[in-house]
C-alpha cells in the first residue's frame, strides 16, 4: 500500500492524491460496516464520496460547497429513510468521515510539492508508527502502570513515555539521514523534528484509543481484515489520522525544510 501511494504521489501528484483520496474512502467504508451502516446506501456512498473528493479539494475554494453539500446530502437521506436510519446514524457516519478524510488529507496538502514529496511522506508515516513501535517495546519490558485499561489494556505509561523517545529519535534521525544522503542540497530543522516527535507521539497514542474506544462500543475487534493479523486498513492508520495534521500545523510555524 506504502509503496503504490508513494510512487504515485512522487510520479504524477493528481494521481497520488486521488490514491490517498481511495484509501481514505476505503477507511471510511470499513468505519462504516462496523456498524452495520455500510449496505445502507444513501448513506454510505455519499460519505466515501466525500472521503474520495476531499484530498482533491482540499486546497481549493470547493471545500466549503463539497462541506455543505455532504450535510445537506446527509439530512435528505434520514429524512426520507427515518424508518430505517437514525440522527445518531447520520451523525456517527458523518463524524466519522469527516475524522479520516481530513486527516488523510493532511498528506496530500504535504506532498502537492515535488521536491519534497519523500520527505513528508516518510514522516508522515514513520513517526507514528515508530511511536507505537516503542511503546509496544518499552511497555513489553517495563510497563507496569496500566494508561487505558477499559479501553486498550496492553497499553502502559511506560511505554508511552517510550513511544515519545523513540518518535523524537525516529524524527531527528530521518532528518540527519535526508541532510547529510537524500537532500543535501536543503536545510533540516532537526528542532522543528524534534518539536513534532514530542507532539506526535501524544497525538497518535490518542489516535489509536479514540478509534479502540469505537471498537470496544461496537463489540468488534477490529475494523477489517484486509492486512491479516493486523486487521483493517483503518486500524493501521488510526493514528496516522490524528499525526498527519500536526506536520502541517507545526510546519506553518517552524519550517522543517529550507530549499536552496
Amino acid at each position: 500500500m506504502l509503496i503504490i501511494m508513494f510512487a504515485s504521489v512522487y510520479l504524477s501528484p493528481i494521481i497520488g492524491i486521488m490514491v490517498i483520496g481511495a484509501c481514505s474512502a476505503f477507511m471510511t467504508g470499513e468505519y462504516l460496516h462496523a456498524k452495520n451502516l455500510l449496505k445502507s446506501y444513501p448513506l454510505s456512498i455519499p460519505c466515501m464520496a466525500f472521503a474520495f473528493v476531499l484530498p482533491l479539494v482540499i486546497m481549493t475554494q470547493y471545500l466549503h460547497l463539497i462541506l455543505y453539500a455532504v450535510m445537506i446530502i446527509g439530512f435528505f437521506v434520514i429524512i426520507m429513510s427515518h424508518k430505517k436510519l437514525t440522527y445518531h446514524d447520520l451523525s456517527y457516519s458523518l463524524f466519522g468521515t469527516l475524522l479520516i478524510s481530513f486527516g488523510m488529507s493532511s498528506i496530500a496538502v504535504m506532498c502537492n510539492d515535488k521536491r519534497t514529496v519523500i520527505f513528508y511522506f516518510i514522516l508522515a508515516f514513520l513517526l507514528p508508527w515508530m511511536a507505537d513501535a516503542g511503546g509496544f517495546f518499552i511497555g513489553a519490558a517495563f510497563g507496569t502502570h496500566k494508561l487505558c485499561p477499559n479501553i486498550s489494556p496492553k497499553k502502559t505509561i511506560e511505554g508511552a513515555i517510550g513511544g515519545v523517545i523513540f518518535c523524537i529519535l525516529s524524527a531527528v534521525l530521518m532528518g540527519l539521514v535526508f541532510q547529510y544522503i537524500i537532500m543535501p542540497d536543503v536545510t533540516i530543522n532537526l528542532w522543528a523534528l524534534a518539536l513534532l516527535g514530542f507532539i506526535d507521539a501524544p497525538l497518535s497514542i490518542l489516535g489509536d484509543l479514540s478509534f479502540s474506544l469505537i471498537k470496544r462500543s461496537l463489540n468488534i475487534k477490529d475494523y477489517g481484515s484486509i492486512f491479516p493479523g493486523h486487521g483493517g486498513m483503518l486500524d493501521r492508520c488510526d493514528s496516522i489520522i490524528f499525526t498527519a495534521p500536526a506536520i502541517i500545523l507545526v510546519g506553518q510555524f517552524i519550517p522543517f525544510i529550507t530549499l536552496g
